[in-house]
C-alpha cells in the first residue's frame, strides 16, 4: 500500500483516493458539511485555510492545507513510479 503526504505529518493511502478537488464551489461546500453532519469528515489541514479537499471509497471526506495542484503532483508522482515497475 503506497501513501502519500498531505501535509503536516498526515499520509493518505493512494489505492483510497477517488478524488481531489479544491473546496470553492458550492457543491463541495455542501458535501463538507454534509460529511461533517454525519462524522465522516477528517480535517488535517491544522487550523490553517483548507485548499484542497481528497474524497475517498470510504466516503471520507479529508481537508487539507496543502494546494490541490501539490497533491496531485504526488498523486502523480506514485501513479508514474507504479508504471515503472511493470
Amino acid at each position: 500500500m503506497k501513501f502519500i503526504s498531505i501535509g503536516y505529518g498526515n499520509s493518505v493511502a493512494v489505492e483510497r483516493v477517488v478524488a481531489l478537488v479544491s473546496p470553492e464551489s458550492a457543491p463541495v461546500k455542501r458535501l463538507i458539511q454534509d460529511a461533517k453532519e454525519m462524522g465522516r469528515i477528517i480535517d488535517v489541514s491544522c487550523g490553517r485555510k483548507t485548499r484542497s479537499v481528497l474524497i475517498t471509497d470510504s466516503e471520507h471526506v479529508i481537508l487539507s492545507a496543502l494546494t490541490t495542484e501539490k497533491i496531485a503532483l504526488r498523486l502523480e508522482g506514485v501513479a508514474s513510479s507504479d508504471d515503472d515497475e511493470e
